[in-house]
């Protein structure tokens, strides 16, 4: 069966899907109509990108949709599940890289670590030194993350016990929060908090969901730090804040990716713009290679994947299967 990739995976996760006896291909050119063309005679695809919507209905004989990472906004799910293709992802697999990147960013902008790198190479030592002046701890600050899953867990995890911070936490269901985490609604959270971290996925109830109103609420001084999907902040909202110089922000990811040349974020002095790269890290990578490329051999063999995303998708599934003259479970040798 051919393997699908829009984009390279570690040669870790190469290696398991070979070893099933899988063919791995790339895309012959980097646009959506080389990507159409490699699906139209894919088995299953691994999504390091966004597919384009309309994939599925091009693509035959595809069974599996799996998520090289965690947020599946970048899978047509709805149309998948019509069509009977199982999606999966990667939950928990840069759950430490994200979350870390998140300290890095919190940590750059009280310390002011990069004007100071910037400082001491073009003004010299004492200007860059006196960059100190506006230090500050992380201990005993506040953090408030929205979106205390795997990652944001993990975040709550490191600033509590390592700095000592007080962590709020805002999610769907409040009940089961980590017993460092205390539940605050939206409001609360964003009037309280020193730092917010955006650790949530993006769906429709997310999409937009740091507005003006939210914003106005943030402390004078405190950081937005989104290391989730850009579409969940009003950007417009955002820059509008930023400009009036009230608080600052450490994106990761924004409304249109790549950002562009003339974005106004690139203008603005109380920001820390990365490229969408904090979930990528040597082990990272090579764990979500690794899980991806596992969970799509399970679903050629005719297995349910660990981390359905679709499951009522699973009787369309089989039918599509059975109709592609592949053997079903019962049938595929042990």
């Amino acid at each position: 069966m051919l393997v699908a990739l829009t984009d390279p995976i570690e040669p870790v996760g190469e290696a398991i899907l070979r070893a099933a006896g899988h063919e791995v291909a790339l895309p012959q050119g980097g646009d959506a109509a080389a990507l159409r063309a490699l699906c139209a005679t894919a088995d299953a695809v691994i999504v390091r990108r966004k597919l384009p919507d309309d994939l599925i209905e091009t693509s035959p004989r595809l069974l599996a949709a799996v998520r090289h990472g965690v947020g599946v906004d970048l899978i047509p799910v709805e149309r998948c599940t019509a069509q009977g293709v199982v999606v999966a992802n990667v939950p928990g697999a840069n759950a430490d890289a994200v979350a870390e990147f998140a300290v890095a960013q919190m940590l750059a902008a009280a310390r002011h670590v990069e004007a100071m790198h910037t400082g001491l190479l073009a003004q010299g030592w004492n200007a860059a030194r006196a960059r100190a002046d506006a230090a500050t701890e992380l201990t005993g600050k506040t953090l408030g993350i929205v979106g205390v899953g795997a990652i944001g867990s993990r975040l709550a995890e490191i600033a509590h016990h390592g700095f000592r911070m007080r962590v709020l936490g805002h999610r769907r269901n409040l009940a089961g929060l980590p017993p460092h985490v205390t539940p605050a609604d939206l409001p609360t959270l964003f009037a309280e908090s020193d730092y917010i971290a955006l650790a949530c996925p993006l769906t429709e109830a997310t999409r937009g969901l740091v507005s003006a109103a939210l914003l106005a609420r943030m402390k004078p001084g405190a950081w937005l730090l989104n290391v989730s999907r850009g579409a969940v902040v009003d950007e417009e909202a955002l820059v509008a804040a930023l400009r009036a110089g009230r608080i600052g922000a450490a994106l990761d990811v924004y409304a249109v990716q790549p950002l562009a040349p003339d974005h106004p974020l690139r203008s603005l002095p109380n920001v820390l713009l990365t490229p969408h790269a904090a979930g990528l890290t040597r082990e990272s990578v090579a764990q979500m290679s690794t899980v991806s490329a596992q969970e799509v051999v399970r679903v050629l063999r005719g297995e349910k994947p660990l981390n359905f995303i679709n499951p009522e998708s699973w009787p369309a599934a089989q039918a599509r299967r059975r109709a592609l003259g592949h053997a079903m479970p019962a049938e595929v040798a042990p």
